[in-house]
């Protein structure tokens, strides 16, 4: 590549100005105007580009509405009555509450889509209930609250599978189940290393919720439990798209907390929309940019560039899927999951489709690659979000993180070399892949 042409000159300035402080969504559109600029053409085709690519891709409006939903679970009571009925189910044994810890995450992950949500969300209430009497130390509350947040965007709906099916042309719904046996995987993996860690360490026994509570507490917990079951209840029987079903998951979530839980003050209600308002404006700047540099990116040539070089070294599909595992665990060691998604994987769609690889499962192996990278260093935004919650230092919940993250490597290599694992349950269900 010529290292004064116009595309690399970009692509300098993409890195300076992210380096510089700001936002990479921004430092897109900012280095894409001024590649049309060197190359004469007209700068206006930036705003066309971001322009029709939000207004014609319906999909999109899935992902602020997923932030809203969770939003709308966090100030409720919600968080509160699903933790009650999750500690019934594994309060009780040894660990019990690190158990609760992924058990929650299970449940919350076919609500908000969202790692960060989920953290964020009900990341201080496990970290002050582990913490409590000195049950669990800080950094590995945290640590396990980082870690079982991950789970989130695997199980459906997912907020990076909706980027995801943007780029690809994927099948959202086929998507969504794919991510549902992984992400069972991930949990059932994390809660054997709870449980060998619990021995090893002691960890504490939760007093036994007495028998004549648990209908009470279950039937508390009940709309809330209720919500996914109507969320890809609606998706899989073909009564609402994805999008719809988003929406329908906001104002389920609204209604149960503000009229049958009466847990939300109107102050509450304006900050959730404040917050997702944010959320969503952030994300929304991140997929403009990116929708503006794939435009140049298509021009130069780049993915189809890429896949005569790949198609060169006669990589097997395996190989190749090694190669992306590789390439994306290093760049989620640095860069943000959405970027990665929108800039980089439809770099890679192109020779995986070559390949013969399904986009389904090579989606779903993506997902996994870009959650494992919020909880790798140096980047690993879910580091530092538990750790200013809990006050631990980085360092120490990357040492109580680090047994978790093997296990996850693990299940990236299962499902990866595994393709039925996440393909099964698609295919039980009609899909042709």
């Amino acid at each position: 590549m010529n290292l004064a042409s116009p595309f690399s000159l970009s692509i300098v300035a993409i890195t300076v100005l992210a380096f510089l402080g700001l936002p990479i969504g921004l430092s897109m559109i900012a280095g894409s105007i001024f590649y049309l600029m060197l190359s004469g053409a007209d700068m206006g085709i930036a705003a066309e580009q971001f322009l029709n690519g939000m207004y014609s891709n319906y999909v999109i409006l899935a992902v602020p509405l997923f932030v809203l939903a969770a939003e709308f679970m966090n100030i409720g009571s919600m968080t509160e009555r699903l933790l009650s009925f999750c500690n019934v189910l594994v309060g009780r044994f040894r660990g019990g509450l690190a158990q609760v810890n992924v058990v929650q995450s299970i449940i919350f992950a076919g609500m908000s889509g969202s790692a960060i949500a989920d953290a964020a969300g009900t990341g201080g209430m496990m970290q002050k209930l582990m913490t409590n009497g000195g049950r669990y130390t800080p950094s590995f509350a945290a640590a396990l609250t980082a870690v079982t947040a991950v789970i989130g965007p695997i199980i459906p709906p997912s907020i990076p599978m909706v980027i995801y099916a943007l780029v690809s042309d994927a099948s959202i719904g086929f998507l969504f189940l794919a991510g549902i046996v992984p992400g069972l995987l991930m949990a059932a993996l994390q809660m054997v290393q709870i449980a060998i860690t619990a021995r090893r360490k002691n960890f504490p026994v939760e007093e036994p919720v007495p028998l004549r509570e648990i209908p009470g507490i279950t039937w508390r917990a009940l709309p809330a439990l209720l919500m996914p079951v109507l969320l890809l209840g609606c998706i899989y029987s073909g009564i609402t798209t994805p999008t719809e079903a988003a929406a329908l998951a906001a104002a389920y979530a609204l209604i149960i907390s503000a009229f049958v839980y009466r847990s939300i003050s109107f102050a509450a209600f304006y900050r959730a929309l404040f917050v997702s308002a944010k959320t969503s404006v952030s994300i929304g700047m991140l997929i403009a940019g990116a929708l503006v540099f794939n435009y140049v990116v298509t021009i130069e040539n780049i993915p189809e560039s890429l896949r005569v070089i790949l198609t060169g070294w006669d990589l097997s599909p395996t190989t190749f899927l090694i190669f992306v595992n590789i390439v994306l665990l290093l760049l989620g060691c640095v860069l943000e999951g959405t970027a990665i998604l929108l800039i980089i994987v439809p770099v890679f769609i192109p020779t995986a489709q070559a390949l013969g690889i399904d986009l389904v499962h090579f989606g779903v192996v993506v997902v996994v690659n870009i959650m494992l990278g919020l909880v790798t260093p140096p980047y690993g935004l879910l580091l530092f979000i538990v750790a200013k919650i809990s006050g631990a230092p980085v360092r120490d919940i990357i040492r109580d993180a680090a047994p978790f993250i093997l296990w996850m490597v693990f299940c990236l290599g299962v499902i990866t070399f595994l393709p039925d694992t996440v393909l099964w349950l698609p295919r039980l269900l009609g899909y042709q892949g």
